[in-house]
């Protein structure tokens, strides 16, 4: 999340009438009220992106935006969207706008993230996606929501269950696309675009624009508007960078020392089971971890979210996929304890730290074996990093990272508290009221099978 974005959370508020602090949103065109809005939590200047975009989709034209994640996208096509669609109610079943997003965690963060300001300007939004009991979405969409919140999934699901129909979409925004493609949706986005009125609005924003991305754009953004804040690939300013040469054996003692750091900490792995095997290794050291992957229920991943994001754990050990959605404040490190697989990936796992301007860390282990693959990783990213040799208990482990020696008496495997009993019906059994599963296990199996994707 960006500043902009995280301000939603506790920066101090402005002044609540001030038109200082309400001035720069309204000069992009947005109304009063939004702008008020935004200084209440905080939020007062607007971040590159939004300057860009904003007018532009306020006017109704199709934008092509690229940026990096963190960089405030979702307030820049989320608040024009909202004003543009302001005191137009939708009809049963037909939103006015759909916003697709490439994974369930990324589709509530967006949703979060907007729910306030569209309250302002009585605008409803819900989200629709898979892992999520089915039954209460249809219900929300039968009582009309002007914007929906969608993986593609999920909405293909709906339309074709004649819930949905996309026949009133005014505006359409692709968020992450390149991410959407990666993980094989290209098929299914264009047949959803395709069921939108060709004169609707198309808003794309991609941190690249390249291959099936740039057929999306070709097929269905009319003279769009290329509103850009970084190259295609392209390092944060404010990230430091380290590559740390161990050797087998000290892995995963350096590991254990890395996330016994202070301060909130994320570990990429490659896989579901290697997330399931660190957690559990770490708690033998007396490391608290929650672990994040596809093959969790969605309620599962959304409670260790929360309990990371408001501090009752600080460290989270997750799969590239299922990063997707991690918008935290103040992640100062991420560790890559396995490298990752293309210089997108890498990009994308370090912009989970040094968010919005903020400063951030990004290391990689690496083994001998992987050093010249990893070399070749970092010149293709842009990044010129600094490089140890390093043994547990090295001290610019600790100058670097903060890293110190946990206490080697194990802990139970942190887990997040369960719900009410009477709140989890519906994993993996069917609705009373639609006779549908809730596609929970369905959820599970796509999320392995999007990380077998993005690991090829």
């Amino acid at each position: 999340m960006t500043t902009s974005e995280t301000a939603l959370s506790g920066n101090a508020p402005a002044s609540e009438d001030g038109p200082e602090e309400a001035r720069g949103f309204v000069l992009l065109g947005l109304p009063r009220p939004l702008a008020t809005a935004l200084a209440r939590q905080g939020i007062t200047t607007p971040f590159e992106i939004q300057r860009k975009s904003i007018p532009h989709i306020l006017d109704g034209s199709d934008v092509l935006g690229r940026a990096q994640t963190g960089s405030g996208k979702t307030l820049a096509f989320g608040l024009p969207v909202l004003a543009r669609l302001a005191g137009r109610r939708a009809d049963p079943g037909r939103p006015r706008a759909v916003i697709l997003v490439p994974t369930r965690e990324l589709a509530l963060q967006v949703h979060d993230v907007l729910a306030p300001f569209a309250r302002v300007l009585r605008v409803r939004v819900r989200t629709v996606v898979g892992g999520m009991p089915m039954a209460r979405q249809i219900e929300a969409l039968r009582r009309g929501v002007e914007v929906v919140v969608a993986t593609p999934g999920r909405l293909t699901d709906l339309v074709q269950q004649g819930e949905c129909s996309l026949a009133d979409v005014r505006i359409t925004v692709l968020d992450e696309a390149d991410h959407m493609c990666d993980l094989g949706f290209f098929p299914v986005v264009t047949a959803l675009l395709a069921q939108t009125p060709a004169d609707g609005q198309r808003l794309l924003f991609s941190a690249t624009l390249d291959d099936e991305v740039d057929k999306l754009v070709s097929r269905f953004l009319t003279e769009p508007v290329l509103c850009s804040v970084a190259p295609a690939v392209s390092p944060v300013a404010t990230m430091e960078h380290h590559v740390v040469q161990v050797s087998e054996d000290d892995k995963f003692p350096i590991v254990a020392e890395i996330a016994n750091r202070e301060g909130r900490t994320i570990l990429f792995v490659r896989t579901q089971h290697g997330v399931d095997r660190l957690v559990r290794q770490l708690a033998r050291v007396g490391v608290r971890a929650g672990g994040l992957h596809g093959g969790k229920r969605q309620a599962q991943r959304t409670r260790i979210l929360r309990e990371f994001r408001e501090g009752r754990i600080s460290v989270l050990v997750c799969t590239d996929v299922a990063a997707r959605g991690i918008h935290v404040d103040d992640v100062s490190l991420v560790l890559h304890v396995d490298p990752p697989q293309d210089p997108k990936s890498y990009l994308h796992r370090g912009g989970r730290t040094a968010r919005a301007g903020e400063r951030g860390t990004v290391m990689t282990l690496v083994l001998p074996a992987e050093r010249r693959f990893t070399d070749r990783l970092t010149r293709q990213a842009g990044i010129r990093p600094y490089r140890i040799k390093a043994t547990p208990g090295h001290p610019r482990l600790a100058e670097v990272a903060g890293a110190q020696p946990p206490s080697g008496e194990a802990i139970p495997v942190w887990e997040p508290p369960r719900p009410p009993a009477r709140r989890r019906r519906g994993d993996g059994h069917r609705d009373r009221r639609t006779g549908r599963g809730d596609h929970a296990g369905r959820a599970g199996r796509e999320g392995r099978r999007e990380e077998r994707r993005s690991a090829r």
